[in-house]
């Protein structure tokens, strides 16, 4: 096909050479209106000339224009495909009217645009024929150019989007924004102009055209925009950038500055008879040598039948429909782990436009920070990442340590479950509804991996994994990402967890790029959180790619709209730390439940051999001694018999408990009204008794209160059941028991002895009272056995309900003769005066209790054992 340079071209030839013969038709008709002899022929001649050159014209023209381009925009026009009559990358020449050389001859009135250069018109949409004529000319770069090639941006500053009325089935299908009506709206959409401008000179590809349509300039207009406009039309072009412009130049008032000229742009400019002058096209070819233009004037197409516009509009915008849908699937790479990542991690997010969008974690952005409100779609967008990511790279390329602290199930999707028992490989841990202290630990964890990368880079010689993996493909040393999602949580308040994460977190994102660690945080906003005031420039300053989706815009520069407005399933990516100017709006997938659950089962199927399962944390979950491992694993072959009580809430959920051997101290108080300490009482009990060999053992169990009759008579059954003598304690036995124990100066035969008091509290006032015959008190043989019952195997195992009970029993040293705490529903005010602290910053809640190991000074976050229903029947009561 002739290219639509050189069919022009042959126009212009055209034009040009019969200026002369249409001067002359003029001219004889003229004389022959003046009646003056001897022009006849001649004037017939020139007339015919003129006419055979409009014939001329306008076969040219009909080459030029096919299909869409040229026709008549009336019904039947409707029936002819849309996409196929323009190229993307090649000028597209369109049809703008008529102009008559003399009576009785008409040619069509042909312009290179898209792809070549701009269009603008001096009346604005204001005027109803003016409007017409504007959407036909829309309509027909619209229906010509291919599907998805073609994205517009309108401003409407007169009619409220009125003239653009019948394209609205584009912007319903999110193929179009909504026509921008005010001036702040207009600056919008040049920067969106400038920025695809700077994106494109900065050397990324973009296939697509952004054509910017402004119906009737807005209000308040002026020397800015101007300016703007003038530098698109200089550089837009070769960006793909072009504008068509009605209602340009304004009309110049005295004493203002002259609008500028626009570059490489064919400019309409009304004559005041309804016709138009039309001036050079923009390249090579001219239609004169004096900068005149057209020779004769134009007349306007009088534009398309909404009807017909709408139709074609519902048939595109269905399409687009279809294009930017892009599914979940789509994502996924054709084969599984085939990517390295010495130099860094990419993944397709998405689209933008036609093309995907990569976005990478690596040294020119090796940190995500990720803004959306709730519902925005915040969790799909993570879900399609992290699947992207774990399906392009192998476990040996890649390992993840995944972390939620809002109420949801984000990342339940990566671990077993009793429906689904499949996970994926890469993951590391995984929180669900995590404890802040989660959070610190996860943190801590990759702390502690960075300090082992930057010694074995030391010892390579080297400053970066890059290098490392390079010079030594056997050193196994995967890139680590975390995702925190809802990450401001972690940093809440001013406690010691937050100022710890602070300083924990700076130093990932500072140094982690150099050691393959890399952090995408998530949020709904970053501004507001108290830990992070001082440092936002020192810790997002390392974050360069933001990526705001609908309500994200606050992780933005202040000047930054570009997310506002954004429909849900769009973002906008920005790599230069949120500065206006550097937006990019993409398009993310919903990842629907069935496709993720069948990509997760082919990462799962491919797993290495002997892969284990990520540490998962699931902050709303019980912790029942029987799952777990390590407590249904107990045995006498041990060396230090551990008293164990709860799941620490660290990384991987180490097994909390205290060793109970000849050291002082080595007793067991648990504190507090829940329930949940006969539980708590039973596990320690029971723990105990499998780490003996059978009939080795005694256990003394004193039942006080009725809310721990269940777990006591469990205790009982439990001990009984691993061959242990048990002995059952009304409140009387107890007191007696005490007397015993607090004169045994002797292990028994190598035998140790535990007593269990369940709601010890209740025991208060009777060892209050005195023996009238020794004037021993119940509570002087309590202290003696918690002084000396260490060294002689004696170990006491209590639940205290009241903090004031426990310190009476103990006395006035404090309650140091008991070194191992349980704290459960206390307030931290009772623990600082229990610990002799000035304050302590523990925050009672449910299922949680702190762990206090006084012989070191140890505190830990733990989840208590519980008995099933135990917590339902908690709840029950509340």
């Amino acid at each position: 096909m002739e290219s639509v340079a050189s069919a022009f071209g042959r126009a212009v030839a055209a034009h040009r050479e019969a200026l002369s013969h249409v001067e002359a038709a003029r001219a004889g008709l003229r004389a022959n209106a003046s009646g003056s002899s001897g022009q006849d022929s001649r004037s017939a001649q020139a007339v015919e000339d003129a006419r055979r050159f409009a014939a001329g014209m306008q076969r040219l023209a009909e080459g030029l224009t096919p299909g869409w381009l040229g026709c008549r925009l009336d019904a039947a026009a409707g029936s002819l495909p849309t996409g196929v009559d323009a190229a993307v990358g090649r000028p597209l020449a369109v049809r703008l009217g008529g102009a008559s050389p003399v009576a009785g001859s008409v040619f069509t009135v042909v312009v290179p645009f898209v792809g070549a250069g701009h269009l603008a018109i001096d009346i604005d949409a204001r005027d109803p024929s003016l409007a017409r004529w504007l959407r036909g000319l829309l309509l027909r770069v619209l229906a010509a150019m291919p599907d998805g090639a073609l994205r517009v941006a309108t401003v409407d500053g007169a009619t409220l989007g009125a003239v653009l009325g019948p394209f609205r089935a584009m912007v319903e299908a999110d193929a179009w924004r909504r026509p921008a009506i005010d001036l702040p709206g207009f600056q919008r959409v040049l920067a969106e102009a400038e920025e695809r401008i700077e994106r494109v000179q900065a050397g990324e590809a973009d296939p697509s055209v952004l054509l910017l349509c402004v119906a009737a300039m807005p209000q308040g207009t002026g020397r800015t925009e101007w300016s703007r406009l003038t530098a698109i039309a200089h550089a837009g072009p070769a960006a793909g950038v072009f504008l068509l412009l009605a209602g340009y130049p304004p009309p110049q008032h005295p004493g203002l500055d002259a609008v500028p000229r626009l570059e490489r742009t064919t400019h309409l400019t009304a004559t005041g008879d309804g016709s138009f002058q039309v001036s050079d096209p923009p390249g090579p070819y001219r239609f004169s040598d004096d900068g005149t233009g057209l020779a004769v004037p134009m007349r306007l197409d009088s534009g398309p039948p909404d009807e017909l516009v709408e139709a074609v509009c519902r048939r595109l915008a269905k399409a687009a429909r279809v294009q930017a849908s892009t599914d979940f699937t789509a994502l996924m790479p054709a084969e599984m782990w085939q990517e390295s990542s010495v130099e860094g991690l990419r993944t397709v997010v998405g689209r933008d436009g036609r093309a995907e969008c990569v976005l990478a974690l690596d040294d020119a952005t090796p940190h995500w920070l990720v803004g959306g409100r709730t519902g925005s779609g915040k969790t799909v967008f993570l879900l399609d990442v992290l699947y992207g990511l774990a399906s392009r790279y192998s476990p040996d390329e890649l390992g993840l340590y995944l972390l939620d602290f809002k109420e949801g199930v984000s990342f339940a999707e990566f671990t077993p479950t009793a429906v689904d028992p499949s996970w994926i490989p890469h993951a590391r841990t995984v929180g669900i509804e995590s404890d802040r202290e989660y959070g610190l630990a996860v943190l801590r964890t990759l702390s502690r991996e960075m300090t082992r990368r930057a010694s074995e880079l030391k010892r390579a010689g080297v400053t970066k994994l890059a290098d490392l993996r390079t010079g030594r493909p056997d050193v196994a040393m995967p890139r680590l990402v975390a995702v925190i999602d809802e990450f401001h949580v972690l940093f809440e308040g001013n406690d010691a967890v937050a100022r710890q994460a602070v300083a924990l977190l700076e130093e990932l994102a500072r140094k982690g790029r150099s050691y393959g660690i890399h952090l995408v945080l998530a949020s709904q906003t970053i501004s507001g959180v108290e830990a992070l005031f001082a440092k936002t420039e020192s810790i997002f300053g390392q974050f360069p790619l933001r990526i705001a989706l609908a309500g994200g815009g606050g992780i933005l520069d202040q000047l930054n709209d570009g997310a506002d407005n954004l429909p849900i399933g769009a973002a906008v990516v920005n790599a230069a730390a949120g500065i206006p100017g550097a937006n990019r709006v993409i398009r993310f997938p919903n990842a629907d439940a069935t496709s993720v659950t069948a990509q997760r089962h082919l990462l799962w199927n491919a797993r290495p051999p002997g892969d284990a399962p990520p540490a998962v944390f699931a902050g709303y979950a019980e912790q029942h001694p029987d799952a777990d491992p390590i407590f249904a694993r107990l045995s006498p072959n041990v060396r230090r018999r551990r008293a164990l009580v709860g799941r620490a809430v660290e990384v991987g959920l180490p097994t909390a408990g205290f060793t109970l051997d000849a050291t002082p101290g080595s007793h067991l108080a648990v504190l507090g009204t829940s329930p949940v300490g006969a539980d708590v009482l039973y596990a320690a009990a029971v723990s105990l008794a499998r780490q003996h060999t059978p009939g080795t053992a005694r256990f003394l169990v004193a039942p006080l209160v009725a809310a721990a009759d269940e777990a006591a008579d469990a205790t009982v059954e439990a001990i009984t059941a691993a061959g242990h003598p048990c002995e059952t304690l009304t409140s009387t036995q107890y007191r007696t028991q005490l007397v015993d124990l607090a004169q045994q100066s002797e292990p028994g035969g190598g035998q140790s002895t535990y007593l269990v008091v369940f709601g010890a509290d209740a025991a208060t006032n009777l060892l209050a009272t005195s023996d009238p015959t020794t004037y021993r008190s119940g509570h002087d043989d309590l202290r003696a056995v918690l002084a000396n019952g260490p060294g002689h195997g004696v170990h006491l195992l209590g639940w205290w309900r009241t903090l004031s009970r426990f310190s009476d029993d103990l006395g006035p040293t404090g309650g140091g003769e008991v070194a191992c705490l349980v704290a459960l529903n206390l307030p931290g005010s009772d623990i600082g005066s229990l610990l002799g602290e000035y304050a302590s910053e523990w925050q009672s809640r449910p299922n949680r209790a702190l762990l206090i190991e006084r012989h070191d000074n140890r505190r830990t976050l733990i989840v208590p054992y519980v008995r099933p229903g135990t917590l339902d029947q908690i709840d029950d009561m509340a």
